[in-house]
């Protein structure tokens, strides 16, 4: 009989339950026993688990968030940490680890793997950009979330003949800012896939004014890119968590902090383009920055399905001793990739779908 861990890292995401709740239930089917791992990969270091069951985990599939937790916890910072970690998993008497998140997680997973401990990923991000998997959990919770903040927000903007600026959840993907902008039916999608020019976006807001619609929506990913010759050093703020910035492109943060695995906390990119928008064009600009709500609460139907898939098939991977995979949607089929390739390079916005959103900007 195999014991099973399981754990979630990284930000919460819709559907995280959904998942634990599929492991837990294919796993009794095997006979085996389940060790959930609280809070990421902290738990595993300090030896804080707990056995989920049938009664544990009845109930969840439509709750958000995650039952047992979640951290940004990098094990590899320390070596220490490594060294407990390992010990705690023999210790539980741990044969696999199902581990649940996105790039950073999965990455922790990857050396684990490489030392000799069992693990099996399951991707959860809900920016949509992990390689190997056409989609992820969560993400289609937080593409309805955010399409249904800019319906909201046209109201408003029509009333009051505003421009109102949406900033959203995105490092260095923006799916969500496309797919939910293009269903919003935003005026302007501003990515960090694409550096953006301030002048570029203030002259398609022109040209709606001129043509008689008084009002705009434009949606900026929290990791787009201004050309620096648009900042100021007052408007610049800290430039870190630079490997993903092209030539000529910063990142606006917060502050110089950086988590555990070195990325800097983004924010202020929507109120920059909105004093932008105003000095430039003198129209009434506002910011609404979705921030976790895009993450929080019930997982849509598609993703309670998709995490539910992703949990079965990570099981039967574990069942059949194929470990250093990661389960993907590649089409409808659930399917294993190495994790070597998962997160060896982000997934970005393809091109085409943002070629599609641009025909509408401006008009």
């Amino acid at each position: 009989m195999k014991k099973i861990g399981v754990l979630t890292g990284g930000g919460d995401c819709p559907g995280l339950n959904a998942v634990i709740r599929a492991v837990v239930k294919k796993s009794i089917k095997y006979g085996w026993e389940i060790i959930g791992i609280r809070n990421g990969w902290k738990g595993l270091i300090e030896g804080d688990v707990e056995p989920l069951t049938d009664y544990t985990v009845s109930g969840i599939l439509p709750k958000g968030g995650t039952i047992i937790g979640t951290s940004r916890t990098n094990p590899f910072k320390y070596e220490e940490d490594v060294q407990k970690l390992t010990e705690n998993t023999k210790r539980f008497g741990i044969d696999a680890i199902a581990a649940i998140g996105g790039e950073d997680t999965l990455g922790v997973a990857l050396k684990l793997h490489k030392i000799g401990i069992p693990v099996v990923g399951i991707p959860k991000t809900i920016d949509n950009d992990l390689f190997g998997t056409d989609y992820t959990f969560g993400f289609d919770t937080a593409v309805s979330i955010v399409t249904e903040a800019i319906d909201r927000l046209h109201t408003t903007a029509e009333s009051h003949h505003r421009v109102i600026v949406v900033e959203v959840m995105g490092r260095h993907a923006g799916w969500i800012a496309t797919v939910a902008g293009i269903a919003g039916g935003a005026d302007e999608i501003l990515i960090p896939e694409e550096q953006f020019d301030i002048e570029f976006v203030c002259n398609h807001l022109k040209a709606r004014y001129d043509r008689g619609k008084k009002f705009s929506i434009v949606v900026v990913a929290e990791g787009a890119q201004p050309i620096k010759k648009d900042l100021s050093v007052s408007q610049t703020g800290v430039e870190g968590d630079t490997s993903f910035i092209g030539e000529g492109g910063t990142l606006i943060t917060q502050t110089e902090e950086k988590d555990e695995f070195g990325h800097v906390k983004l924010g202020g990119i929507g109120h920059f383009l909105a004093n932008e928008i105003e000095k430039r064009l003198g129209v009434d600009t506002r910011v609404t920055i979705l921030g976790h709500v895009q993450r929080g609460g019930t997982p849509s139907a598609y993703d309670r399905v998709l995490a539910t898939r992703f949990g079965v098939a990570a099981v039967d991977l574990i069942n059949e001793d194929n470990y250093g995979k990661m389960v993907a949607l590649q089409g409808n089929k659930i399917v294993p990739v190495e994790l070597e390739k998962s997160v060896s390079r982000l997934k970005t916005v393809d091109m085409d779908l943002y070629e599609i959103a641009q025909i509408f900007f401006g008009s």
